[in-house]
């Protein structure tokens, strides 16, 4: 199989089901930033591999970075037609558990906030902090979506994506802490 297919050349895409859109279509907006941002992430899991106590934080970036790649797959599915087919690509109340006892597990081991703090740090602190808004704008093009279709995906998705920026706050506070950067308060 080629990795080109030349479908695309005319400035539309392939959805599940077979449905072709615009590549300017909210959707794919939508879907492309989730894409973005598991790239970001896998960028970010990479330099936790240096990073002082990088294991446990890039273990939870890989789980995530498979959510993410579920996430996407049901925002390429207008019809829903994958949710009853693929179980990996399920997302649901046990996944924004799991993303709510990361967070509750590393805010444990922070010193609480008394000010907002600048975004940076050590790299992958830093990088978890750039992870963070490119969350914020995926969730901002999923509300896009729903303007325009209120079925557009399941509720559970916006839920996830809202956890997941908080997780990623923490966790680049976390990584920050644990490379020895102090927080710079604004």
């Amino acid at each position: 199989m080629k990795i080109y297919t030349k479908t695309g050349d005319s400035g539309d895409t392939g959805l599940f089901g077979g449905m072709r859109v615009s590549k300017a279509d909210p959707r794919v907006a939508a879907y492309g930033d989730v894409d973005e941002l598991n790239a970001w992430l896998g960028l970010t899991r990479a330099s936790l591999a240096e990073a002082p106590d990088g294991a446990e934080l890039a273990t939870m970036l890989e789980r995530i970075q498979r959510d993410l790649f579920a996430l996407g797959s049901r925002l390429a599915d207008p019809s829903h037609k994958i949710a009853g087919r693929v179980t990996k690509a399920a997302i649901g109340a046990a996944d924004i558990a799991r993303l709510e006892g990361w967070i509750d597990q590393l805010e444990a081991q922070l010193p609480a906030l008394t000010r907002f703090i600048l975004p940076g740090g050590a790299a992958p602190g830093a990088s978890l902090h750039v992870g963070r808004t490119i969350c914020r704008r995926a969730e901002r093009a999923m509300v896009s979506l729903l303007h325009g279709d209120r079925n557009a995906f399941e509720s559970e998705l916006l839920v996830y994506m809202n956890r997941l920026s908080d997780l990623l706050f923490v966790m680049a506070r976390s990584a920050n802490r644990r490379a020895g950067t102090q927080e710079i308060e604004w």
